[in-house]
């Protein structure tokens, strides 16, 4: 695989070559110096409450011509509160997606324990293309409308119907422009590292969440320098990006659904679905199917059901509000709270997520282009997995006729970077727990935390005093948890347990990670 070399990797490469004898002196590769950031108020009630303040940093649209075009990032701050001698420098985070929107996510450093974020300075940025970063992709804000085809193509005229529709999408994109060509994971850290330097940073600190995992592995192939301490939770298997890494989720997914089918048995005398998971599950898809004929409430069809109960596969903080709904529907003919789920996922008139999604997916490596390809692995992996099967594979069919050139994954190296922790739970469905096995190979002096039976994706500082306590101490003093010979975890945490529903028993109330950041993540799903 092709190895991107930046414009600052090729003159430090030239100025550690003589000429040849009698040769012109090749002229320096133009590299891109950011300015600066103007700090300013920020506009977000949340960011204005937590102190933060935010500006932007212009970056070129094309870092192969740092003097043409430029794109705007945006960027928020919450700095230090430690006297100066004790401060560890600043630490970006990012929510994953691609497309999610991390400019909320310097408060995170409140949530840390032992008060071992006070030591940083906090940085969120959208990435280019998203939020309030400018500009910003936007291809069908109605996309996600209500009622839409059946996922599952059983006929020639439903297939047809989500053939015609992606490729609709896929060409309104085209309307976005050459930002399209720019867009890629490697463009987005080469932001990174512009940002670095509009701060005035030797070296970043940096937390990744779920995609943002990908961006921190390709960060530290191609800068691993300017990496210091590096929390990555919810790990992308860098070997399968995209296609693969999509038809692996879909078994995931399915898996962790029954897990979520079981509690809701579990409880049976709370929400009267079902004394067995198979039970739970048999009504499940009967309800879809009377949906698919006659949609509650005229808009939440059999579509909008699966997606309703997507988030309940990443976190078991979704179960309890959708055991609800599921109840409410079956029992009382509520539709309205399956509409408000729905609308909080899928915010009506907002693509912005799922068109940076495809934009950065469909061009960081080339797809599939056969259609009878994508039909054959669909159909075999929902024979196994129905669950989320076609729902993901008609998500991401636009990037068979998207409208920008693909390029080639960045072969992900990290043995250079001397300092990682890796964090996933080992039910994980969005990304299943060999991605961090993968990431310990390719990162030689990171560690790996897991949480053997859970089921929650990317749900560091939620709570869990034996993870959230280590990943305190690692960004307090640097100390990792004993690398362990093998290529296994090198420790493991329990996970959190199970929710409790309100009125059984003795009320439990169980952690969550802060709302900001859980906004964040869900704005990154699919």
């Amino acid at each position: 695989m092709r190895k991107v070399v930046t414009a600052a990797m090729a003159v430090g490469l030239l100025a550690g070559l003589p000429p040849a004898a009698g040769a012109a002196t090749a002229a320096p590769a133009p590299v891109f110096e950011s300015t600066p950031v103007q700090w300013g108020q920020c506009k977000g009630e949340g960011l204005q409450k937590a102190g933060a303040e935010c500006g932007m940093v212009k970056v070129p649209l094309d870092y192969a011509d740092p003097a043409g075009e430029q794109v705007s990032l945006a960027v928020s701050r919450i700095k230090h509160t430690v006297p100066d001698d004790q401060y560890q420098g600043v630490m970006l985070v990012n929510p994953g997606g691609p497309g999610g929107s991390g400019l909320s996510l310097s408060v995170l450093g409140a949530y840390v324990p032992k008060n071992a974020g006070a030591a940083y300075d906090w940085i969120g940025f959208d990435p280019r293309g998203v939020g309030a970063s400018e500009p910003a992709i936007s291809c069908d804000p109605n996309y996600f409308s209500y009622d839409r085809p059946h996922y599952v193509p059983t006929t020639p005229e439903l297939e047809k119907a989500w053939l015609d529709r992606t490729e609709g999408y896929a060409r309104a994109c085209g309307n976005n422009g050459k930002l399209l060509d720019h867009i890629k994971t490697t463009d987005v850290v080469e932001d990174m590292d512009s940002i670095r330097k509009a701060l005035g940073a030797e070296q970043i600190n940096y937390y990744g969440f779920s995609y943002g995992t990908y961006l921190g592995q390709v960060y530290g192939t191609l800068h691993p320098e300017r990496m210091r301490r590096v929390v990555m939770d919810g790990v992308v298997n860098a070997g399968d990006v995209w296609y693969d890494a999509n038809l692996n989720q879909d078994v995931a997914f399915d898996r962790n659904i029954k897990i979520f089918f079981d509690w809701i048995a579990k409880y049976d005398g709370t929400y009267h679905l079902g004394t067995t998971g198979a039970e739970v599950e048999k009504l499940y898809y009967e309800q879809l199917a009377k949906l698919d004929q006659q949609p509650a409430g005229g808009v939440i069809g059999s579509d909008e059901w699966t997606d309703v109960f997507l988030a309940a596969g990443y976190s078991q903080s979704a179960w309890d509000r959708r055991a609800k709904a599921f109840s409410g529907w079956v029992r009382g003919g509520d539709w309205q709270t399956l509409k408000a789920i729905y609308d909080d996922a899928n915010t009506p008139g907002d693509d912005n997520g799922f068109a940076v999604y495809l934009a950065v997916q469909c061009t960081d490596v080339k797809w599939p282009a056969s259609w009878q390809q994508w039909r054959k692995d669909n159909w075999a992996v929902h024979e196994k997995a129905p669950f989320e099967a076609w729902a993901n594979a008609w998500y991401n069919a636009p990037c068979r006729n998207w409208p920008a050139k693909p390029g080639k994954p960045v072969n992900v190296d990290g043995s250079k970077v001397t300092s990682a922790l890796l964090i996933s739970e080992e039910l994980d469905a969005a990304t299943p727990f060999p991605g961090a096995l993968e990431a310990r190979k390719r990162f030689p002096n990171a560690s790996l935390i897991s949480l053997p039976g859970g089921t929650t994706h990317s749900g560091s500082l939620g709570g869990n005093a034996c993870l959230d306590d280590q990943i305190a101490d690692y960004l307090a003093t640097g100390k990792l948890p004993a690398r362990q010979p093998g290529e296994g975890p090198d420790t493991k945490c329990e996970p959190l347990p199970q929710p409790t529903p309100e009125g059984v028993g003795a009320l439990s109330v169980r952690p969550q990670q802060p709302a900001v950041l859980q906004k964040a993540l869900q704005s990154s799903q699919h």
